[in-house]
């Protein structure tokens, strides 16, 4: 727990991920006040093509969901984007599960080193706006890899009760480009001088370069463990 001053933590991302990520601001010793700005929408009845598929990779738990609740087939080596997608994974039941601690760039590496062993084509499903572009660089490194979309993440409008209550939030956390796109937007209509937000990486944050805020500040590392580890020393 910190020994700072509890704070007010604005959750802006999906769920489910937000409620994961209150659950974290929790054990830290904050209040979270989970506010999603984005929503996962599915693709209905996608089309699943896995002839000389050897191998599965994604860039994010949402990705990981929504290929396993469309899919059943949980033979494929998966590779994987930090902990969390990398333990979605092995919940979801796969068994051969690799993950990349750092962005898509780690993730493209680490599939091109053992692109000899995996000895055929890569599937990534995903978002239709991806973040990174895991298959231009496996592409580049001579790996043969299919995008597939399953879902997107369309934005959503605060309540007037969840604005009344953020109005007092110390710290919002963005986890994409997109979300803090919406947040940009929310903050053009209802502008929070003293609000500090913390961004999973300068990307993230550039949608918010002209707005009105007290601090931004992206974490060092693409990780939700790195941006959370900069709460305490927003206080």
């Amino acid at each position: 727990m910190s020994s700072q001053r509890p704070l007010k933590i604005w959750i802006t991302r999906a769920e489910p991920g937000a409620e994961a990520t209150a659950a974290r601001v929790r054990e830290r010793g904050h209040t979270p006040l989970v506010a999603p700005l984005l929503a996962v929408r599915m693709v209905e009845d996608p089309q699943i093509d896995l002839s000389g598929v050897r191998a599965l990779a994604f860039t994010s738990a949402n990705g990981l969901r929504a290929f396993a609740s469309a899919c059943a087939d949980r033979s494929l080596q998966v590779f994987a984007v930090g902990a969390a997608t990398a333990q979605a994974a092995r919940e979801a039941g796969f068994r051969r599960v690799l993950s990349a601690d750092g962005d898509v760039n780690a993730l493209a590496d680490g599939i091109a080193a053992r692109r000899s062993e995996i000895g055929g084509a890569v599937l990534h499903p995903g978002a239709a706006e991806l973040a990174g572009d895991l298959a231009g660089a496996l592409g580049r490194a001579g790996v043969e890899v299919r995008a597939l979309t399953l879902y997107d993440t369309v934005p959503v409008e605060p309540t007037p009760d969840q604005l009344e209550a953020l109005a007092q939030a110390d710290v919002a956390l963005v986890h994409s480009a997109k979300a803090g796109r919406a947040l940009a937007k929310v903050l053009a209509a209802h502008p929070m001088p003293g609000l500090k937000v913390l961004g999973l990486s300068k990307a993230v944050l550039a949608p918010l370069t002209d707005t009105s805020l007290a601090s931004r500040r992206s974490a060092p590392f693409p990780l939700e463990a790195a941006l959370l580890n900069l709460i305490d020393r927003s206080a």
